[in-house]
């Protein structure tokens, strides 16, 4: 990419659905295109840096699922936040934008979102770049566990007992622990989905979240077949350090993927904030080598 000519970055708002789901775009309309899906607390937001770094090459789209960064964010009485419905709407999204086959960044809650997307069109999964998102029961650790105890018992209890999973502390937490340099970690973010964590309603939004995520679960054996059967050209970059999605979550997906191109960095979850010099290479390097045009 030319110094002089960086890539543009579009910000815009389709409806699917009766729903308005952001999403950043760049990159030329008709080269092979890269869908980048977020994970919690943040939105395409933790994309800003990557989708530039694409973009010379690749047209890449980063949407907001419902609730988390610019798109919209429904009662959650009246609106169902779950991952099968999540999955539906960027299904939505991408025939929108006229995408019939596409590389699949994932991480975090992405995972689930693009693994149900795949395993609705498996024959449009060009590449997969996994990064700290989990398809394996070995990946459910301790930290896990209080969420686990909310999928077996959804009492009011049991739900108001997720609510640090909000609060400020943690947020900041999952961006700096694992860091062996904080200062090359940004400030902005933590400021940036704390604020739209602190929106009224959004943590309603966030814990029936965590509930339906009990959901995916019973997927894995499918996910796992599709890389079994499917066999994507895949790309694993990990934060070794992450206490959310563990690398006991990452050494599995060797079993079902054998070609896999697989990389732990001494990093925690948000692996792209301190990483990206090391990471930001090896996925261009990997998508010219995959899907890239001559």
């Amino acid at each position: 990419m030319s110094a002089t000519r960086p890539a543009v970055t579009h910000h815009r708002t389709a409806t699917v659905d009766g729903v308005d789901i952001f999403y950043r775009e760049a990159g030329p309309a008709d080269a092979p295109v890269v869908l980048l899906l977020h994970g919690f607390p943040t939105s395409s937001h933790m994309f800003r840096n990557l989708i530039p770094a694409l973009a010379d090459r690749y047209r890449v789209i980063a949407p907001d699922y419902p609730g988390f960064g610019q798109s919209a964010m429904p009662d959650h009485r009246e609106f169902a936040y779950s991952f099968a419905h999540y999955a539906e709407l960027m299904d939505g999204l991408l025939g929108q934008l006229g995408v019939r086959r596409h590389a699949m960044y994932v991480m975090d809650y992405g995972a689930p979102v693009g693994y149900r997307l795949a395993l609705r069109h498996p024959e449009r999964i060009s590449a997969l770049i996994i990064q700290n998102g989990n398809a394996y029961e070995e990946g459910l650790k301790e930290f896990w566990d209080p969420i686990k105890a909310y999928w077996a018992d959804g009492s009011a209890a049991r739900r108001r007992a997720l609510d640090f999973l909000v609060a400020p502390e943690t947020t900041k937490f999952q961006y700096t622990d694992g860091v062996s340099d904080v200062s090359r970690i940004s400030p902005d973010n933590w400021v940036h989905d704390q604020a739209l964590l602190d929106r009224p309603g959004n943590k309603d939004v966030q814990l029936d979240l965590f509930r339906d995520y009990g959901t995916n679960v019973p997927l894995y054996p499918q996910f796992q077949a599709f890389f079994r059967e499917r066999k994507p050209p895949t790309l694993l970059v990990w934060g070794q350090n992450d206490k959310i999605f563990p690398a006991d979550g990452a050494h599995p997906y060797k079993r079902d993927l054998p070609d896999l191109e697989f990389h732990l960095f001494d990093t925690g979850h948000f692996a792209l904030e301190d990483k990206a010099d090391e990471i930001f290479p090896l996925i261009h390097d990997f998508l010219d080598r995959k899907i890239g045009r001559p």
